[in-house]
């Protein structure tokens, strides 16, 4: 039996890259799976046929975050996908679905920036804010940020300021459902091997530059972000909240002392 048997989980943004690892950690660890996708279904049931083919449970979900009625009916297949499988709790939130942008402040539109803030932190917001009546106490909301919070990275702006205002959440959340046992926490990766990054991890050149400021002297895996969220929606995270845990290898610690 793994560790989140009989749990619940929610995983949006779930059918590729950090949020595929996410779906399969949960669920490799007992977890009910709901994996919600905006548009690409094929992704979506391959994430979900990867989680039954190992012994899971899954179901997908799809709403396009940033169009009108996306919460509502993303909510509508989570209710009735855990109907479906005989539950009406949740237990475990991961806030993973998100967009990215690479202008410079100069080239942000308001559109472009008004879509991050709507994608990036406006969703996520009210979408713990429809989990609560479903979330048992003792339950876990993980948001994905991102260490572009923590540096200036020139042309990611516009995300920047959205990821720091999504990790803003975690403490005064974790205050406020502390009682109920309910734990609120922020993963912040670096550099992952994802379709997301592949606009600039397909340039050795620009990956070369990367590793030489990662402490571990690597790009990050969606898997070793997974494994953190894992912790975080277990048993041994229970007394870690309003935290925001770096997982980037050690990126921009300092000058790289040559081995």
């Amino acid at each position: 039996m793994g560790e989140l048997s009989g749990k619940t989980a929610l995983v949006t943004g779930g059918s590729r890259g950090i949020g595929r690892a996410v779906a399969l950690r949960l669920a490799g660890e007992g977890a009910l799976v709901c994996v919600h996708y905006g548009g690409d279904e094929d992704a979506a049931k391959e994430t979900v046929a990867r989680i039954l083919d190992a012994g899971g449970r899954s179901f997908a979900v799809r709403a396009r975050f940033g169009e009108d009625g996306a919460v509502d009916r993303l909510f509508e297949g989570l209710t009735a996908g855990l109907a479906e499988h005989g539950v009406n709790g949740l237990d475990i939130l991961v806030n993973n679905a998100g967009i990215a942008s690479t202008s410079p402040i100069a080239q942000v539109t308001e559109e472009e920036f008004g879509r991050l803030l709507a994608i990036n932190v406006s969703t996520p917001f009210f979408v713990i804010q429809r989990a609560l009546p479903l979330l048992n106490d003792g339950g876990r909301i993980i948001n994905m940020g991102s260490t572009a919070s923590r540096f200036a990275v020139t042309i990611q702006i516009g995300y920047t300021i959205s990821k720091a205002a999504l990790e803003s959440m975690a403490p005064t959340l974790a205050n406020e459902l502390g009682r109920r046992g309910i734990t609120v926490n922020t993963v912040a990766p670096g550099a992952v091997w994802t379709d997301m990054t592949i606009g600039y991890t397909s340039m050795p050149e620009v990956v070369a530059g990367l590793e030489a400021m990662v402490a571990l002297g690597r790009l990050g895996e969606p898997e070793d972000v997974a494994d953190v969220v894992g912790f975080l929606a277990g048993p041994r995270g229970r007394w870690v909240t309003g935290q925001t845990v770096d997982v980037s290898g050690g990126t921009y610690l300092g000058p790289i002392v040559p081995a």
